[in-house]
């Protein structure tokens, strides 16, 4: 059984290097063999150039094909996956193509798992545990009013005039500009046609309680169901959104203003050229670390009262092992692929695991490579 990991991008690394350094027989493929072979040259020579022929002919029955690639690839490579009898995985997001693969994937017995790195992964985790233990708790009433909040953000450790740093090609964030979101906010669905028109303040409660810029991120309603809300829960505010540095509206309100006015491929083509200036101006310098900060709550209320609140609050940083985004997003989907593997994530297509035993688990490994993780009970 091998595992074909295909892309060995800046967010890829610390997951690969876990699985081949934990014995698993892995087949690298990437474009740039150079890149690989820096990446991982140490550990194994099964490097490949990225080939989807080259790819479809070595993968069997039973491998599991990982895809760190650009987004487009992922469900070209699950049908190829389909096609071979082979397991697949993602840390992504699931597209409506992906999720149409799910009935042909459960009777094939193969497990197609995405959304299983950071964001959307670990805060799905905190999710489906936080659910779990107010489920468990005396102070669940379907006549209590639900805040679920869970925001996310790579920031720079050490804050800049632009007041954010790049990972990796800044066009994702550019285009994510442009992009509408659906929330719940009083008891009301919220649609908003641009982030910068719904930015508030929020206080994670660190150990020195911070506060950053918010704003809700995509579409947050489908995961009310992932996550296991009752449909009779009032839910008063269910956000799912991106977090960033205090000043950050303000250092970017240029290229809000420029990002409004561009369409079609002129306006494309303006966004791969603003891409690369940012990459050449607000790209991490070699070395450099930066700040991962996630908060996920649920707070219940019954006439005004608090009844029930708690928060997850991760806190990570760059360090001579890498970069935080790296190991946060590829620790966790080097975890679901062994996970695949020994058969305790069912068939079909699916998003991080909800499983309380693999939750636990998932977690307790994030505690190891975050640099603060704690469960607040505000009412403690």
């Amino acid at each position: 059984m091998t595992i074909h990991w295909c892309g060995t991008g800046l967010s890829a690394i610390p997951g690969l290097r876990r699985l081949i350094e934990a014995g698993h027989e892995v087949t690298v493929w990437n474009r740039s063999l150079g890149k690989a072979q820096d990446a991982v040259g140490d550990l194994t020579q099964r490097i490949q150039a990225f080939d989807m022929d080259a790819l479809t002919a070595k993968v069997q029955p039973g491998d599991l094909v990982v895809s760190m690639l650009p987004g487009e690839w992922h469900v070209p490579l699950a049908e190829m996956c389909l096609a071979k009898g082979a397991h697949f995985a993602s840390s992504s997001y699931i597209a409506p193509e992906m999720r149409a693969l799910h009935d042909r994937a459960k009777a094939a017995g193969l497990c197609f798992v995405n959304e299983i790195g950071l964001d959307p992964g670990i805060d799905h985790l905190m999710a489906h545990a936080l659910i779990a233990d107010y489920r468990s708790s005396g102070a669940i009433n379907s006549a209590n009013d639900l805040t679920f909040l869970s925001y996310c953000g790579g920031i720079p450790k050490y804050p800049n005039a632009f007041r954010y740093k790049f990972s990796w090609s800044p066009l994702g964030v550019l285009k994510a500009l442009r992009s509408p979101s659906r929330s719940i906010k009083d008891h009301a669905e919220r649609n908003v046609d641009r982030p910068w028109n719904a930015i508030s303040s929020y206080t994670a409660p660190l150990a020195q309680p911070e506060t950053f810029e918010v704003y809700p991120n995509r579409d947050s309603l489908p995961f009310m169901e992932d996550y296991g809300f009752d449909p009779a829960w009032r839910v008063k505010e269910f956000v799912r959104g991106t977090l960033r540095l205090n000043g950050w509206a303000d250092a970017w309100k240029d290229v809000f203003t420029e990002v409004e006015t561009l369409t079609g491929p002129e306006g494309d083509a303006r966004l791969r050229e603003m891409s690369d200036t940012f990459w050449g101006e607000h790209a991490y310098d070699e070395g450099e670390p930066d700040r991962v900060v996630m908060c996920v709550s649920l707070k219940a209320e019954q006439d005004g009262a608090l009844i029930w609140h708690k928060t997850y609050v991760m806190d990570a940083w760059g360090d001579a092992n890498g970069t935080a985004m790296a190991r946060l997003v590829s620790i966790p989907l080097s975890m679901a692929i062994e996970s695949v593997l020994a058969g305790e994530i069912p068939p079909g297509v699916s998003p991080a695991p909800h499983d309380p035993k693999l939750v636990k688990r998932y977690l307790d490994e994030v505690g190891n490579l975050a640099q603060h993780l704690e469960v607040v009970d505000h009412l403690a």
